[in-house]
């Protein structure tokens, strides 16, 4: 990863910096499984290098933007490029305190502690990756005040206070939009630094083609590409919701036609029918229909 952070143009002074940080904070032994292996890259110089100076700093992160942004593909990224391991928690209806600190269970007779996630990340200097933090309940949210601020603690009720260990940082993630969100309080927000993800480029969108799919004809390369700003322009001018912009849709779609399967029914399946309206469907099959030809096979689009 830190070749590729070169590869990008990020400095030496910050690759350096964080050489230095993977040496100060070695991980526990037994949770190296943690570390991520990411599968996708994510491209953006100016994003990398906020990001990287604020967990330098001791930051955590906010990353608000849209579908399709690459925010998780960002989080995930990140820990491994530090070197961290890290524990993904995605915040929904139930999530409460217990589910995050961790509560009372029975093992061996006894009442013991078991602990939650971020217990354990706090506890072993993971990355906490929050994922749809805007979906959170009040008393999640309160037991993260303490957390993220300055005091760095997590007080667990009738057992103990800990610490969090100084390598910890939590990078959270939000969409505004999605069903069952809402707007994050001025308390929980003041205690990030905030990344505006930008809209991946078409540019960045090829190089995530091209090391998905090495084989990928050039023509089809720009085709799917342009299909992808398309949709994402007709989303953003409120001709289509944004289900049918959806990047890990499009990738799966070009993977099923790799197999074999007709490049029309895979973008059916990975992309029309994520919109359940028939209206939205036909908008969107009526922008495939401009870029891919009905009667192309696979050798047409692939090289290899």
């Amino acid at each position: 990863m830190l070749n590729f952070l070169r590869q990008e143009g990020i400095s030496e002074k910050l690759i350096k910096e964080i050489e230095d940080f993977r040496k100060q904070y070695e991980v526990n032994p037994g949770y190296d499984y943690r570390i991520p292996k990411p599968k996708y890259n994510y491209y953006g110089k100016e994003i990398w290098e906020q990001a990287i100076t604020a967990i330098l700093c001791g930051e955590n992160l906010l990353l608000v933007g849209s579908k399709a942004t690459g925010k998780n593909v960002l989080a995930e990224n990140l820990a491994c490029v530090f070197g961290r391991p890290s524990w993904d928690i995605s915040f929904h209806i139930n999530t409460d305190s217990t589910s995050l600190i961790g509560t009372d269970t029975f093992e061996n007779g006894q009442v013991v502690f078991r602990n939650g996630p971020i217990y354990e990340c706090a506890k072993y200097g993971g990355f906490g990756i929050l994922d749809e933090i805007n979906m959170a309940k009040n008393d999640s949210v309160a037991v993260l005040h303490a957390t993220l601020d300055y005091r760095r603690i997590i007080d667990v009720p009738g057992y103990d206070k800990i610490r969090l260990n100084d390598a910890v940082r939590f990078i959270a993630t939000m969409n505004y939009g999605y069903a069952g969100t809402r707007e994050l309080n001025e308390a929980l927000t003041s205690r990030f630094m905030v990344i505006a993800m930008p809209n991946v480029t078409s540019e960045n969108l090829m190089k995530i083609l091209t090391k998905e799919f090495p084989g990928l004809n050039e023509k089809y390369l720009e085709q799917f590409t342009e299909f992808f700003q398309e949709l994402k322009l007709k989303s953003d001018n409120s001709e289509i919701s944004t289900k049918s912009v959806d990047l890990r849709g499009l990738l799966s779609s070009i993977h099923l036609m790799e197999k074999g399967l007709e490049p029309v029914r895979a973008l059916q399946m990975g992309i029309v029918n994520k919109s359940f309206d028939e209206f939205e469907r036909k908008l969107v099959e009526d922008v495939i229909k401009l870029r891919i030809p009905d009667n192309i096979d696979r050798g047409e689009i692939f090289t290899y």
